[in-house]
């Protein structure tokens, strides 16, 4: 009797066992992976990848057009429910068979092996990763991640600088405390 009863367990337990193992690496990021992206990812195998999602197109005009300030496609992936998940930047622009430039992350899920995402404060990312060097905009500080070939931006109002001057900023100067603008994983 007991064997009986212990057998519908274990199917349901290994089904979510599964099932988490798989939600996990949908929001996994790597060196060279987002969840089910990879480096040899095309866009024109996104809508079967977010099969479940929608997907917005944002098309440049290339060089036909005469928006001179959109020079790329962007196609932003969103959850059902209108939750922005990612923002995906081709290689070559009007071409569905290139594949993934770059993968600005949009939604905390996303995470490294590590921890990091996009609620981790600079300590956070300074201690798990190998940060190459920093280098400063006029409104930003952007740390590169050669680990994870990604690019962090920290607002200068998180350094508590002026916006509009490129002061060079040291990971010294760059408090513990410090949040993320944005956090991009790269293709190249």
């Amino acid at each position: 009797m007991i064997k009986k009863n212990i057998l519908p367990i274990i199917a349901i337990a290994f089904s979510l066992f599964v099932i988490s193992c798989d939600n996990t690496s949908k929001f996994k990021i790597e060196k060279g992976k987002v969840g089910a992206l990879t480096t040899t990812t095309t866009i024109k195998e996104l809508s079967t990848i977010f099969k479940n999602d929608s997907i917005v197109k944002n098309l440049s005009e290339g060089a036909q057009g005469d928006n001179y300030f959109q020079e790329d496609d962007e196609y932003f992936i969103f959850e059902k429910g209108g939750k922005l998940l990612l923002t995906i930047l081709p290689k070559q622009q009007l071409d569905s068979t290139s594949t993934i430039k770059s993968i600005e992350i949009n939604d905390v899920r996303y995470t490294t092996a590590s921890g990091i995402n996009l609620n981790s404060s600079f300590s956070e990312i300074n201690a798990n990763n190998n940060i190459n060097r920093i280098e400063t905009t006029l409104t930003s500080a952007t740390l590169f991640l050669n680990d994870l070939n990604a690019t962090v931006a920290i607002d200068k109002e998180e350094l508590g600088l002026k916006e509009l001057i490129t002061q060079k900023v040291t990971k010294e100067q760059i408090p513990d405390l410090a949040k993320m603008k944005s956090f991009i994983v790269w293709f190249n």
